[in-house]
């Protein structure tokens, strides 16, 4: 019988766990950027090894932070602090092992504090994992975890599985061997767009959008997509659409080529730029993005 079930992926913002979760699928599954609360969604990446009757639903969570005291940029945290929060709770309380990230680049902080409080209180095992070990200037390396990961060059993933295969009940597969992710395509298309935000607009914009999907039409030869960037401001989406249409176009143009790499055809991706004053705390808006679970 083979082993499997869910692993919770947890760590501080930008620890690695996206850049991790990538590694181990082989797939673009989860948004990578250097800025915290790039992902604020748990993201699912499949790992399966038919050889070894290993199935592994890897959970990638939001970097767990304090919601009333950390500020990402200069945004003070709001109510989506608050779910992005939650999102990575429910995804510890659904997991049989949690793989607790550590960055030995930056010193213990805070979030570090909330995360091990959470912790405490978890009954499943707990795997320590230091990231990073491909960058050389590592200062706060601590002798205190069970693995040592590069995730560049997918040293210590050998033993990771093993570790984690190890604690996994036996269970029949819950997926195709093929299968690399249960994302839908919409949610898997804003993850993509809200990454290139970040990309082209540096730490402060990106916080103040959220991306939704107008229309998706989706046959063999074409994807058609029409998506949103929703702003809080005026001011705001100016700086979005940049001088001319360079920010949005350089945004389209990215995302495009990305999905076309995901989904293995052509993509036309139409893009426009919207004002919603407030969406932050508008609690319509927060419960479509962060749907209950």
């Amino acid at each position: 019988m083979p082993k499997v079930w869910y692993v919770a992926i947890v760590g501080r913002p930008n620890a690695g766990k996206s850049t991790l979760l990538n590694a181990l699928i082989g797939e673009r599954v989860s948004a990578i950027s250097p800025r915290p609360q790039t992902t604020v969604r748990s993201i699912p990446g499949i790992f399966t090894d038919e050889e070894k009757e290993i199935q592994i639903i890897f959970l990638d969570t939001p970097g767990i932070h304090h919601d009333g005291t950390e500020q990402y940029g200069s945004q003070k945290a709001t109510s989506i602090n608050t779910r992005i929060n939650s999102e990575a709770f429910a995804s510890l309380r659904n997991a049989d092992v949690i793989v607790r990230l550590v960055d030995p680049t930056r010193p213990a902080w805070a979030e570090d504090a909330r995360i091990d409080e959470v912790l405490s209180f978890a009954k499943q095992p707990i795997i320590r994992v230091e990231t990073k070990q491909d960058v050389n200037n590592k200062p706060h390396s601590s002798p205190d975890t069970d693995i040592k990961i590069d995730s560049i060059n997918k040293v210590g993933f050998e033993e990771l599985i093993e570790k984690i295969s190890a604690l996994l009940p036996e269970w029949p597969y819950l997926y195709e061997s093929d299968y690399y992710t249960d994302q839908p395509m919409d949610l898997r298309i804003q993850e993509v767009i809200r990454e290139q935000l970040f990309a082209e607009l540096g730490e402060e914009i990106p916080y103040a959008c959220y991306v939704e999907i107008g229309s998706i039409e989706n046959d063999e030869t074409m994807l058609k997509v029409q998506a949103y960037i929703n702003t809080e401001t005026d001011s705001q989406k100016t700086i979005v659409i940049g001088k001319w249409g360079t920010k949005i176009n350089a945004i389209g143009t990215q995302s495009r080529l990305i999905l076309e790499e995901i989904f293995g055809k052509k993509v036309f991706l139409g893009l426009r730029v919207k004002v919603h004053k407030n969406w932050r705390k508008n609690e319509q808006v927060l419960s479509k993005l962060f749907p209950k679970k």
